[in-house]
C-alpha cells in the first residue's frame, strides 16, 4: 500500500476507534482519557498492532492538543479571578504541593531516578485534572454547593503553581547550568508577570486584537496566536503550554466566552490525540514491573488529596460532608500528569520507566477520581448514621413510637444540615 494511503488509513483507523471509546466512556459516565490512554498503549511500541505513521503525526498533533488544552483553561479565567482565587487558597495551596508532591518524589528517588525524575514525578503525583474535577461537579450538580469555591480556588492556585513548575522543570530537564537556569526562571517570571499586569489593565486591547465577526478569521486568528505565543515561551525555555495558558488569560469578556465555544472541538480532538500519542510512545511490557508502585501511589496520593480538601473545605467552615466532597473531588489526576510525564520523556532526561508509572497512576486515578466523587457523600451519609436506641421494656405504645422516632427525626435533621 501506498504511504500516503497508508498514512489516510491509519489516521482514519485512530480517530475512529478514538469515537467509539469516547462514546463507551460516556455510556458509563466515566472520562475518556483512561481508554485513549489504553488505545495508545495497544497500538504504539510493544502494542498489538504498531502503527509507525501515527506515532509520527502524534508527536506533532499531540503538543497542539497540550496547546489547545491549556488556552482553553486560560479562557475560563480572568486575571481577577486568578488574583482573587490565589489570595483565599495560598495556604491551602501550599499544603496541597507538600502532601501531594511528597509520594511522588519519594517513589522517584526510591526507584534510582535521581533529582530530575523527583521533580518530574513530584508534578505528576500533585495537579489535580481540572478538566475531569469540572465535569464530574457539573453531572453531579454541585456547582452550587458550598464548598464548590474551595475546590475552584484549590484548581486556581494549581494552575498557577503550573505555570511556574513548568520552566522550572524545562530547564532542569535541558541540564542548563546554574545561571542559566536562574536566568530561565527569571524569564518565566517575568513573562508570567506581564501577562497577568496586562490581562488585567489592557486585556480588552488583547481580546480586540484576535476578536472578529467572521468565525473562519477568528479562528485563524485566535489558533495562530496560540501557536505564535506557545513557540516563543517554548524557544525561552517557559513552556508552550504556559504561553498558551497565559494567553487565555489575556483574552476576556465576550472574546473568551466566543473563542471557547469555537475552540472546544478542536480542543476535544487535539486533546485525545495527545493522549494517544503519550500512550503510542509507552511501551505497555514496562508498565507490570512498575504497576504495584503506582497501586501504592494512587492509595497514598487519594489519601493526601482528600485530606487536602477536607482541610481547606473545614478552613472556611463548611460541615463534614461538604469538606469530604471537596477533597474527593480533587482525587482526579488526567491531561496536567500526562503533561508533564510527556515533556520529561520527549527530552529524553528520564528514565522510560517513568512515563510506564506516569500512565499505569493516570489510569488508575483517571478512573478512581469521578468514583471517589460519586461515592463520597452515600459513604459520609452511612457513617453517619445513628443506630436508634432499643426501646424501654415498661413503655406505653405511644411513649415507645415517641422514643423509636426522635434519633430517627434528629439523624436526619443533621444530615440535612450537612448539606
Amino acid at each position: 500500500m501506498p504511504a500516503t494511503a497508508l498514512a489516510l488509513v491509519q489516521l482514519g483507523a485512530i480517530l475512529f476507534a478514538l469515537g467509539v471509546l469516547g462514546r463507551v466512556a460516556g455510556r458509563f459516565g466515566m472520562s475518556p482519557i483512561p481508554l485513549y490512554l489504553l488505545g495508545g498503549l495497544a497500538f504504539g511500541r510493544g502494542g498489538v498492532i504498531e502503527l509507525e505513521t501515527a506515532v509520527e503525526f502524534g508527536h506533532v498533533a499531540g503538543e497542539i492538543g497540550v496547546v489547545l488544552l491549556l488556552l482553553l483553561l486560560g479562557l475560563e479565567y480572568t486575571a481577577p479571578e486568578l488574583m482573587t482565587g490565589l489570595r483565599r487558597s495560598w495556604l491551602a495551596g501550599i499544603v496541597d504541593i507538600v502532601a501531594n508532591a511528597t509520594p511522588g518524589v519519594a517513589v522517584a528517588l526510591i526507584l534510582g531516578w535521581g533529582p530530575t525524575g523527583a521533580v518530574t514525578m513530584g508534578g505528576v503525583t500533585y495537579i489535580s485534572s481540572s478538566g475531569i474535577v469540572a465535569k464530574v461537579l457539573n453531572d453531579l450538580g454541585r456547582l452550587g454547593n458550598r464548598e464548590t469555591p474551595v475546590i475552584l480556588s484549590i484548581l486556581v492556585f494549581e494552575d498557577l503553581a503550573m505555570a511556574v513548575y513548568l520552566p522550572i522543570l524545562t530547564t532542569i530537564l535541558a541540564g542548563v547550568g546554574y545561571l542559566a537556569g536562574l536566568r530561565s526562571l527569571a524569564i518565566a517570571l517575568l513573562a508570567i508577570t506581564c501577562v497577568l499586569v496586562i490581562a488585567l489593565r489592557y486585556g480588552r486591547y488583547v481580546s480586540a486584537i484576535v476578536d472578529s465577526s467572521d468565525r473562519e478569521v477568528f479562528l485563524l486568528k485566535l489558533l495562530g496566536a496560540a501557536l505564535l505565543v506557545a513557540g516563543f515561551a517554548s524557544a525561552l525555555n517557559v513552556s508552550a503550554a504556559v504561553g498558551a495558558f497565559l494567553l487565555g488569560i489575556a483574552i476576556s469578556g465576550s472574546t473568551a466566552q466566543n473563542a471557547a465555544k469555537l475552540l472546544e472541538p478542536l480542543r476535544d480532538l487535539f486533546a485525545a490525540i495527545f493522549f494517544v500519542a503519550f500512550g503510542l510512545n509507552t511501551d505497555p511490557r514496562s508498565i507490570p514491573p512498575v504497576l504495584g508502585w503506582a497501586l501504592l501511589l494512587a492509595v497514598v496520593t487519594t489519601l493526601t488529596k482528600v485530606g487536602t480538601g477536607w482541610w481547606a473545605a473545614h478552613r472556611q467552615g463548611i460541615r463534614r460532608l461538604g469538606s469530604a466532597r471537596a477533597g474527593a473531588a480533587l482525587v482526579a489526576r488526567g491531561e496536567f500528569s500526562i503533561v508533564i510525564a510527556g515533556l520529561a520523556v520527549s527530552i529524553g532526561a528520564v528514565s522510560n520507566d517513568l512515563a510506564a508509572l506516569a500512565s499505569a497512576y493516570v489510569l488508575l486515578m483517571a478512573v478512581l477520581g469521578p468514583i471517589a466523587a460519586r461515592m463520597v457523600e452515600p459513604t459520609v451519609r452511612l457513617l453517619q448514621r445513628k443506630p436508634a436506641p432499643p426501646a424501654p421494656m415498661e413503655s406505653s405504645p405511644a411513649g415507645i413510637r415517641a422514643e423509636s422516632i426522635e434519633p430517627h427525626g434528629q439523624g436526619a435533621g443533621a444530615a440535612g444540615r450537612e448539606v
